[in-house]
């Protein structure tokens, strides 16, 4: 088993990623990126960062800091802060890397981190996923993973609130 105190060191910024990858590549390891808000955590994005790591050997995971997930997701969100969301995806046993940007898209993450493989779930198609024609550009692949029917944060949040205020 894995030594918890490894954890926190799996999150990253972007000059230590850097240095991160640099070992990687001359490892020939191949780099998977998908990135997200991963407000949640449950069994959809499981499934879906499951998937993910098995394009290649290494899995960084983005998210987005939580102006960012406001500004995407409305007012009442993100429901739990970044530093607590990094933590939670820095312990699954498939990442094996995380970065938080505070852009609206991950653009310029996935230009600096150059993946091999470039994931996102099946709610998007190959013209709406950010990055791919970069990643395309270079060699890369771009990886569309079918997600998880009836595994949402929002429909979590919905049925939490509809546990709270019961129809009379």
């Amino acid at each position: 088993m894995r030594s918890v105190s490894q954890i926190p060191g799996k999150i990253h910024t972007l000059h230590t990623l850097q240095q991160q990858l640099k070992r990687w590549r001359l490892l020939n390891k191949t780099v998977v990126f998908t990135n997200g808000i991963f407000d949640i955590l449950h069994e959809g994005h499981i499934f879906s960062l499951s998937e993910a790591a098995s394009f290649g050997d290494i899995l960084i995971v983005g998210i987005n800091a939580d102006a960012t997930a406001k500004r995407l997701k409305g007012e009442s969100r993100p429901i739990n802060l970044v530093q607590s969301r990094a933590l939670l995806l820095a312990a699954l046993v498939m990442t094996d890397a995380i970065i938080v940007f505070e852009e609206d898209t991950p653009l310029e993450l996935i230009r600096e981190v150059r993946p091999d493989v470039l994931v996102k779930g099946g709610d998007y198609t190959m013209e709406q996923i950010v990055g791919a024609a970069e990643v395309q550009a270079y060699g890369g692949v771009v990886r569309i993973v079918p997600i998880r029917e009836g595994f949402s944060t929002t429909g979590l949040i919905e049925k939490m609130k509809a546990m709270n205020h019961p129809d009379p």
